[in-house]
Order: structure tokens, then sequence, then C-alpha cells
């Protein structure tokens, strides 16, 4: 899994920062899902190693025009290249109406199958035989959904020597024993599956949160996550701001990282106000998250954080 940042200005692009779009490609199946679609994501794409034409699904935190405005070029797009397969949307209420409105006043149809899926909090949006997608209600001034994609555990590597010297032939039965379940050979011997496997690996857990004041709901959503993804549009200099304004300082984004355990915080969703040469930047907003959880790193346009699996992370 890797997740690469589009997209990490609040509000308005500037120079060095496109508005909200992530990335998160998943290798083991030749696929990319997209969080956020903010203005010039399709541009962002093109100057990425990601392709258009393996975005199967979209997920849309809320419906504030930095987070939404790159949707229906990225869909026109999409449609105009040929694509084959469909995309599966996911949003709050109104996106559905947005995307038809769209269509409607530009004239514009899309030559693939698209279906728009409304979420609702506390709700899984989309499972499969690999990957759970949920979703939490956050705190900002229009409705906004947090996402946690989380990979399903896969069984343990299956140790065909010692099956081999315990004489069980190859064929039907190593399935079974793969499985875990517990077989008879012809001459009486019993074995059980769970004796030739690896413990299970642990599935991967990527929590996205923007935008949002602090809330439980974060917190939850977040819970174990290898990785968080959070918005940090202030600092605490800018706290009331923050609050007014219904977004986050650096500061809470690290406290919702602190208490939901995650293993690494990765804050985005700056505001044009720190940029260099002013006179505070992102560093500064990256002193004061670590102050609180150091293993915080700042996102920019193009960063790919690769998820490592559980196991090789514990083994580093």
């Amino acid at each position: 899994m890797e997740i690469t940042f589009l997209g990490t200005s609040s509000g308005v692009p500037t120079r060095g920062r496109n508005v909200s779009a992530v990335a998160l490609r998943l290798p083991q199946r030749a696929e990319s899902w997209l969080f956020d679609c903010g203005e010039g994501t399709q541009h962002q794409l093109l100057r990425s190693p990601l392709n258009i034409s393996q975005f199967t699904r979209i997920f849309i935190t809320h419906m504030h025009g930095d987070h939404v405005y790159g949707l229906m070029g990225l869909l026109s797009t999409a449609g105009l290249s040929g694509r084959p397969q469909g995309i599966d949307i996911y949003g709050p209420s109104g996106l559905a109406d947005y995307i038809r409105a769209g269509c409607r006043y530009s004239y514009t149809g899309f030559n693939f199958p698209f279906e728009v899926h409304e979420v609702r909090d506390g709700e899984v949006v989309f499972e499969d035989e690999e990957f759970v997608v949920s979703c939490r209600l956050l705190k900002h001034r229009v409705p906004a959904y947090g996402y946690l994609v989380v990979e399903k555990d896969r069984p343990g590597r299956f140790n065909v020597e010692r099956a081999a010297a315990s004489g069980i032939p190859s064929g039907p039965l190593y399935g079974r024993l793969k499985r875990g379940e517990r077989i008879t050979l012809p001459d009486g011997r019993e074995f059980d599956g769970a004796d030739f496997c690896e413990p299970p690996e642990e599935g991967r857990r990527v929590a996205y949160c923007t935008d949002t004041m602090y809330t439980a709901n974060s917190v939850e959503l977040a819970r174990g996550a290898d990785v968080l993804i959070h918005e940090a549009t202030f600092g605490e200099e800018e706290a009331a701001l923050a609050v007014q304004s219904m977004h986050s300082t650096a500061t809470d984004a690290a406290r919702v990282a602190a208490e939901a355990g995650v293993k690494t915080l990765v804050l985005t969703h700056f505001s044009a106000r720190y940029v260099a040469g002013n006179s505070l930047t992102t560093e500064d907003l990256l002193r004061e998250a670590c102050a609180v959880f150091p293993a915080t790193r700042l996102a920019h346009d193009f960063l790919t954080v690769e998820v490592p699996r559980r196991r090789e992370s514990a083994e580093a």
C-alpha cells in the first residue's frame, strides 16, 4: 500500500501546493483509490506516476470546493480516455446531485458505469475479500466524514517443508491445511492445519481525517492505525481562528494521533499563511505536533508514503 499526496493546501492552491487529494495505491490488485478531489487533481495525476485508468473508487469527505471541484473534470477525462471499468464514488448527501448537475449543465456524459454511494456515520461503506472501508462523522461547518481503510488479515505462510516431512501427500490436503482444517490420512494419523501455518499476517490500517475540529470520532476512527492523515490547517497561535472555522491545529492533530495510538501521523491541509518567507512556516507546525506526538511528518505534494506490512514493521 502506498499513499501519494496530490494536494496538501487548505482552501486555495498555492505555488507549491494544490488543494486536497490523496491517492491510495494498491499494487497487489493494480488499482488506486482517491480521497477527495480538489480542483486541478487530474493535472497533479499527470505529474505523478499514478494512472487515472487505475482509479476504481473515489471517497469524498465533504462538499467544500477545495475537496470536490476537481471531480467533474477527472470523471470527464476518464470517460474521454475510453475507460472500460466503472468507478464507485462515496460521499455525503448532495454529492450525487452535484455530479448530476455538472453533467446536465456542461452537457457531459460518461461512457463508463459509475455509482454514487451516500455514506452515513459509523457505517461500512465498502467491503470485499481484502478490504473494509468505514466512515465517521467529523466536526466541521458542513457534514464531513473521515474514512478508515482496513486491510483484512491474511493467513500465515503454509510450511510446505513441514507437511512433506510429515508424510502428507501434496494436493488438496495442503489446501485444507492452509485453511486451518484438520485432516485424517488413510493410515489414521490426524493433523491440524494450525500446526503447519505461521501466525496470520495482520492487515494494515490507514485513516484520513479532514476537515474537522478535534472530535472523539476522529480518535475512534484512527484507533491503532498504521498511518493517520490529519488536517493541520493552523498552528496554536491561531487556535481561536481554528475554532471559528472548525478546523484543527497541528496540536489537535497530534492529540488525536496520541490518543488513538497510531504509528505515524502525516499532517496536511495547511493554510496558505504557512509558506516559506513568512514568520511562521509548516516547519513550525511540525515542531508543534512533534511536541505531543513525535512520530509526525509533514505532507507535501507528490510525497509518497509506503505503509509497510505489520510484520515487516515489527522486524524493523
